[in-house]
């Protein structure tokens, strides 16, 4: 997925190497026992290098403070393991276990890719058909990108879009409708060339989640239900959140409070973007949809869930993507030769062997499937805390079990060193912030004159009030977003957020005219650790004219 560290929405190519801090103390539980239990004798045998799991995987809860983590690994269509570890919530006693429900965000991004492909093995839509063809009001800032724009390009990540364009829109999560996303998209800039510059994004999933609906005649989560679970035999799963019950066997997502101390998070449901990263899902179910992937699209029953050729299509390569250089010497063995992104899909390679993987990450949660099509293997881990380390250093160490058996590398330790580097660089960022600080210049306006009502042109309005000699910041259709604004110097302020476990406090930049008025609002987050989806950087926002309707 990324840049680092992990974001938390998507998990972005890098991902071999993103990671996410995590520093507050805990003691990792012992190991769940699963609910596969019961069919172990049916399992095929572990590796050699798996036969410690259940001590590596407390090694990794305790390094990377994570309460609880699931695993499922399948190979030659059957389920080798699927095994729960730790706690749901940090300081309850009910463990995971393999029927444990997670959010796994961009994970759905196959599956609405699978969710197209399945239409049009129908007849019911061309994947290469331009998509104002299936949604006449789709716009996009740039006329020659809305008319060339197919169906195919919405899964691709090469719209000319940057990267996390328009998140905002629905995360933290808004009080806009899918079809409020997908009208605002026309105001997001484009600043790539199209279909020339790999940038990831979600915003174009919401556009395929109304091409779905549109075409099939359902709501997305109905279509994904009765067409994909059923059949694939995801009993467990959810569109959905809303849909969640109390005592359903369910994690709680945790989240570094200020970059530091781990806390659980209150629940979130994606509803305005369910396209991208909307389904809860255990690990039990997704080793089904494992079986499924590596078998060409083929169902337990022998009937195809996808053809062939739309499977082909998903894990053909769309858009290259540059190879990075890793972090730490430690983890140059992970750099692929080739990197590329499919429908719904990155493409790479480990040992020789061709990968196809995905990674996701909510509030709380991040997780990684990883498929090994010339192998038949498949692991998925599913995390309750926001370490991308953590499920690297798992899902690496499955692969090695199978593909480099001669070493056994601890991924942990080479993992904590990358988190530990990623830290130091965060705070040297924000050092070179207070050096270059001009602690005696005073803001230009007292604080009643940058209050007021901010428009962008793509997100809406965002107010900024003066109460009781404090400047506070709220976006208006973002319940989350809301803070207090310090001046740091001139007319450049910090937002710090009510809600700490955004980690997403940013600066806040006033221009002034001629005249001594505000002229415009500029922002750009602060630490390097914040989650690139708050693109605060692309707003534009502009004093709202006296009179004016609000947005």
């Amino acid at each position: 997925m990324y840049r680092h560290p992990l974001s938390l929405r998507l998990a972005v190519c890098g991902a071999l190497f993103a990671f996410a801090t995590a520093s507050a103390a805990q003691t990792a539980p012992a190991p769940a026992a699963s609910t596969a239990t019961a069919a172990a004798a049916a399992q095929p045998a572990l590796p050699a290098q798996l036969q410690d799991f259940d001590a590596y995987m407390a090694d990794t809860l305790k390094t990377f403070k994570v309460p609880g983590i699931a695993v499922a690994i399948v190979k030659d269509g059957k389920v080798v393991m699927a095994k729960g570890f730790g706690v749901r919530e940090l300081g309850q006693p009910t463990k995971v276990d393999a029927d444990t429900l997670f959010a796994i965000a961009s994970n759905t991004k196959a599956f609405t890719a699978a969710a197209l492909q399945m239409l049009a093995d129908q007849g019911k839509l061309d994947m290469d058909g331009r998509v104002i063809d299936y949604l006449p009001g789709f716009r996009m800032s740039d006329p020659y990108v809305t008319h060339e724009m197919r169906i195919r390009d919405l899964l691709a990540h090469r719209s000319g879009l940057s990267l996390g364009a328009g998140d905002l829109l629905y995360w933290p999560p808004t009080s806009y409708t899918t079809e409020d996303v997908v009208k605002r998209l026309a105001d997001v800039p484009i600043k790539n060339s199209f279909r020339g510059h790999y940038a990831y994004d979600n915003i174009l999933f919401a556009v395929a989640t109304l091409v779905i609906e549109k075409v099939s005649g359902q709501r997305y989560a109905d279509f994904i239900r009765q067409h994909i679970f059923q059949p694939v035999g995801m009993d467990e799963s959810l569109v959905d959140m809303t849909y969640l019950k109390p005592g359903m066997d369910a994690a709680t997502g945790h989240a570094p409070y200020n970059f530091k101390d781990v806390k659980p998070v209150p629940p979130m449901a994606w509803l305005n973007d369910p396209g991208a990263g909307g389904i809860y899902a255990s690990v039990s179910d997704l080793a089904k949809w494992m079986n499924v992937q590596l078998a060409g699209g083929q169902l337990p029953d022998g009937k195809q869930l996808f053809t062939e050729k739309s499977h082909r299509e998903m894990w053909s390569m769309l858009t290259p993507i540059p190879v990075g250089k890793p972090p730490i010497p430690e983890l140059a063995p992970l750099v692929p030769q080739f990197s590329g992104y499919g429908e719904g899909w990155f493409l790479s390679d480990y040992m020789g062997s061709k990968l196809v993987w995905h990674t996701g990450g909510w509030p709380g949660f991040v997780s990684r499937l990883t498929l090994v099509p010339q192998q038949h293997l498949g692991v998925v881990v599913l995390t309750n805390q926001e370490s991308g380390a953590a499920f690297n250093a798992v899902t690496y160490r499955v692969l090695d079990a199978y593909l480099n058996a001669e070493h056994k590398t601890d991924w942990v330790a080479v993992y904590d060193k990358a988190v530990k580097k990623g830290e130091a660089k965060a705070d040297d960022s924000w050092a070179k912030h207070e050096a270059t600080r001009n602690k005696n210049a005073k803001p230009s306006l007292p604080l009643s004159g940058y209050a007021g009502a901010y428009r962008d042109p793509w997100y809406g309005d965002i107010l900024v009030s003066d109460e009781g000699g404090k400047l506070r910041l709220r976006f208006s259709k973002t319940r989350q977003l809301v803070g207090t604004m310090t001046p740091w110097q001139h007319d450049t302020f910090i937002v710090r957020w009510d809600d700490r476990s955004l980690n997403a406090d940013a600066f806040v930049n006033f221009a002034l005219d001629d005249d001594g008025h505000v002229r415009e609002m500029r922002m750009q987050p602060i630490s390097p650790m914040t989650d690139f989806s708050f693109d605060f950087q692309d707003l534009r926002p502009v004093p709202v004219k006296a009179g004016a309707e609000s947005d």
